[in-house]
């Protein structure tokens, strides 16, 4: 049975995976240092957030305007995020299109994480569906439609490799600290970064949790399952309005703006 793709989209427990998708993004030196040097991810966190998941709704869910409207805004925002780092020996680029790619992986990889401890396993033409809607992130903006693998065979021969290969520097650690114990922001995100932290040292990969310097015992892991498993049997029965709700805010904001 094929599964409704634009659903999927717009689960909003999707954004549980966003501290995940983050740390992976910035492991990458090609962004990370981007982050580093140009970004105000670290003492605007909800803002910042906000208007990350308002593109990826607007590509997802919006009208042409809109879509054009938050094209412009993320090009603006990335036009500056350009430089060099270690001594000029490394540069980087938000146009670069390698570091796009990472991006959208990250994003991708994450999403199909998170919808399979909710929902179970997608059946393989909805996966298929699901795998090329998220292409247009990246294609939105300057990502060469080419430069997207084909298809989920393609994308795992790319994915897992670099995946292992990941080595946290130490912008990447401060970054990932800063994003992790965000010194500001609104009371209510401070208090959820306890379990924020939680989420993300579950859904990350064994090296990266312990580059990050996230805590994570046997106690942690039955805790995550049970968490899961609640979640499971919980969130699959809210009402769609409320588990819709964040893309129905941030497409009404876009709407008003």
């Amino acid at each position: 049975m094929v599964r409704n793709v634009a659903d999927i989209g717009a689960e909003g427990v999707l954004l549980a995976g966003a501290g995940r998708a983050i740390l992976l993004q910035i492991a990458n030196p090609a962004v990370g240092h981007g982050v580093a040097e140009h970004s105000d991810f670290a003492t605007r966190p909800f803002d910042r957030f906000r208007a990350t998941i308002t593109y990826v709704y607007a590509v997802r869910y919006g009208t042409d305007a809109q879509v054009a409207a938050v094209r412009r805004s993320v090009n603006k925002a990335h036009g500056p995020v350009r430089g060099t780092s270690d001594a000029g020996s490394r540069g980087y680029s938000a146009f670069d299109a390698q570091a796009q790619l990472w991006v959208v992986a990250t994003l991708y990889d994450t999403a199909v994480i998170i919808y399979d401890k909710i929902y179970g396993p997608l059946d393989e033409e909805s996966a298929e569906l699901m795998y090329q809607e998220y292409a247009k992130l990246g294609t939105v903006l300057q990502l060469p439609a080419g430069l997207w693998p084909p298809d989920r065979a393609a994308f795992r021969t790319y994915w897992y490799p670099r995946l292992r290969s990941l080595e946290l520097d130490g912008v990447a650690i401060r970054v990932g600290r800063d994003l992790l114990y965000p010194p500001t922001g609104p009371l209510w995100l401070r208090m959820s970064m306890p379990l924020i932290r939680f989420i993300t040292a579950g859904l990350l990969p064994d090296h990266l949790r312990r580059g990050y310097g996230l805590p994570w015992s046997e106690r942690h892991r039955r805790l995550f399952d049970l968490t899961t498993r609640w979640s499971a049997l919980v969130y699959p029965r809210l009402p769609r309005h409320v588990r819709h709700f964040a893309k129905d805010y941030c497409l009404g904001r876009l709407r008003a703006s």
